[in-house]
């Protein structure tokens, strides 16, 4: 790297805590949260590095330009916003801050479901209006029920370890590792989480595999009616099967952090139509992508990608 101090471009907004933690591994950086795609294109051939958050995609353009650069860091978990296989062939290395918010995500996890579980939203909106209804949001425990963990990363185990607390059966799949089950979730093909859960928690990336993944054969497979909580990524949901999923019965309800398309301004038709069935449902908990978005995760976040910054340099 130039000079022996790599020398990097932070294109989103950041925790103002990152640049202390940089000025201390000896990173030089230029921050410019608000750069445009153009700039970005023309400049990122002047720096070794390159930390974005979710504004920031980085693609093929982006990385033929970049000639210089050696490594690339995301302030999140998620990597679908960078083009892997095009960083891979450059040799540049990616990272993430997954262990920076699992515990934020992980507690978002539980809250949406409990909030599910309890009618909590649905009650309270009632109650301010004068019904008080006890029988119409009689709740039922999560202690009783058993939970499928889709995805077992930082976020699914940190979410397993919670569970574990309330004595719930938790069965867990994670299509890239083995022998990955332990004290708070026991190892499980998919077929017998489909078939045995009565909650499904997603916790996968979103790649061409899981786009679109629960979809209305999906739902259709699943051995009993379910809870559906989504705080991966919304595109891995089909919105308007999950309408479907919700009409049937099929899904008892659904907790989604991330939608298909988050610029609600700019929905599709289809996706209008699933949105406003979705937003006037008792069954349904909505909340605008910030499981992982805590105060403490926003400076947790920083200090896992300076500790992996320190192993590049």
């Amino acid at each position: 790297m130039s000079q022996n101090r790599p020398i990097i471009l932070i294109a989103d907004e950041m925790h103002p805590s990152l640049f202390t933690m940089l000025d201390g591994a000896g990173a030089a950086y230029h921050y410019d949260p608000h750069i445009s795609r153009l700039n970005l294109v023309g400049q990122i051939a002047g720096y070794d590095g390159l930390i974005i958050r979710s504004k920031t995609t980085v693609d093929e353009e982006i990385l033929e330009k970049a000639g210089r650069l050696r490594f690339i860091g995301r302030a999140g978990a998620g990597l679908d916003l960078i083009d892997l296989q095009a960083a891979e062939r450059r040799g540049i290395r990616v990272f993430h801050a997954g262990e920076g918010n699992r515990d934020a995500v992980a507690e978002h996890t539980v809250g949406m479901l409990l909030a599910l579980l309890a009618h909590i939203a649905k009650a309270d909106r009632e109650v301010r209006r004068g019904i008080w209804d006890r029988e119409g949001n009689r709740g039922r425990e999560l202690g009783r029920m058993t939970v499928g963990i889709i995805g077992y990363g930082n976020n699914g185990r940190a979410t397993a370890r919670r569970l574990s607390g309330f004595g719930c059966r938790v069965l867990c799949y994670d299509k890239y590792l083995t022998q990955y089950g332990g004290a708070y979730a026991q190892e499980a093909e998919p077929e017998q989480i489909m078939e045995e859960a009565d909650v499904l928690s997603l916790h996968i990336p979103l790649t061409d595999e899981t786009r679109l993944m629960v979809d209305d054969a999906w739902i259709g497979r699943a051995g009993k009616p379910f809870y559906l909580i989504n705080i991966a990524r919304g595109e891995i949901v089909s919105l308007p099967a999950l309408v479907r999923g919700l009409q049937s019965g099929k899904v008892l309800g659904a907790g989604l952090d991330v939608l298909e398309n988050e610029k609600l301004n700019k929905l599709t038709p289809d996706q209008q139509e699933a949105f406003d069935y979705l937003r006037h449902s008792d069954q349904v908990i909505l909340t605008p992508h910030v499981a992982g978005w805590t105060q403490e995760s926003y400076v947790r976040i920083n200090e896992v990608l300076v500790r992996q910054l320190k192993e590049v340099i």
